[in-house]
């Protein structure tokens, strides 16, 4: 499925120069992974906000065509794709058909992910253990593969992954989701150092409680008041919006984080600090 609402075309990359136009995408083209709801689907929206044409991929085909009608809607360009992130050929030919609909790629929010509690290492089936890494850090690792050629016959771009602030510290009884997210955010640091010479930056993005259908089904599963206990011990005392974690990924895409890689940003109401 694809809707324009504006064009979309080659420029100067992210990473190397500035982006054309006012909006700060204008004439750029990315993809947004987990896109179908969200902080990927808030994200796409903010990149096409901003001029750029997105491709939404997820493997919820009805919740991306959903994100692209939302696109649309609002004056945007976007095309659904569906993709499964752990699967190498799914993975290729989705960067191929963003760069075939768009001309090029210049960003990409590798964002999809699925979400582990209440196990203990000991307690945790290998085919759990291998369904949270084929996920969470298999997909990270095959949409970069694919992206960052991509990225270089543009002369640069920049790349997002969503960790988590379970890649900087420990989840009680989630030992695959955080060794996964621990992955990506070592991951991310090193393809920033060795792709920095390609113009391309890297970053992690490390978002904490977030209101996403994602965190009710956790919350589901672990009952109580999970969401209000960890809304406490946040200094800020409420979840993020979906959208405030979104505008970071945008900023760490966009020219103003020019000099930004390598680096694993928290969006958690302070509660690292």
């Amino acid at each position: 499925m694809t809707g324009t609402g504006a064009s979309a075309g080659s420029g100067t990359s992210p990473g190397s120069a500035g982006f054309a136009g006012s909006a700060g995408f204008a004439g750029k083209a990315g993809l947004v992974t987990g896109a179908a709801s969200g902080i990927g689907r808030a994200s796409a929206r903010e990149f096409a906000r901003r001029g750029a044409a997105v491709g939404v991929l997820d493997l919820d085909e009805r919740g991306a065509a959903e994100t692209v009608e939302l696109i649309v809607a609002e004056g945007g360009t976007a095309e659904a794709v569906v993709c499964d992130t752990g699967a190498e050929d799914s993975v290729r030919q989705a960067v191929d058909r963003v760069v075939e609909a768009f001309g090029g790629l210049d960003f990409a929010l590798n964002n999809a992910a699925v979400a582990s509690t209440d196990h203990r290492l000991d307690e945790l089936s290998l085919a759990q253990w291998e369904h949270v890494l084929r996920t969470n850090l298999t997909g990270t690792f095959l949409c970069m593969k694919y992206e960052l050629p991509a990225l270089r016959r543009r002369g640069g771009g920049a790349i997002v992954n969503t960790a988590s602030n379970g890649g900087l510290y420990a989840i009680p009884g989630a030992p695959d989701y955080v060794a996964s997210k621990h992955g990506v955010v070592g991951l991310s640091k090193t393809a920033a150092v060795d792709h920095a010479p390609d113009g391309i930056r890297v970053n992690a993005l490390c978002p904490a409680l977030t209101r996403t259908a994602g965190l009710d089904a956790v919350a589901a599963r672990a009952g109580g008041d999970l969401v209000a206990r960890q809304a406490a011990a946040t200094p800020l005392g409420r979840p993020a919006d979906p959208e405030e974690v979104a505008a970071a990924a945008v900023w760490l895409c966009s020219p103003e984080a020019s000099y930004v890689t390598g680096i694993a940003l928290s969006v958690d109401g302070g509660r690292r600090a």
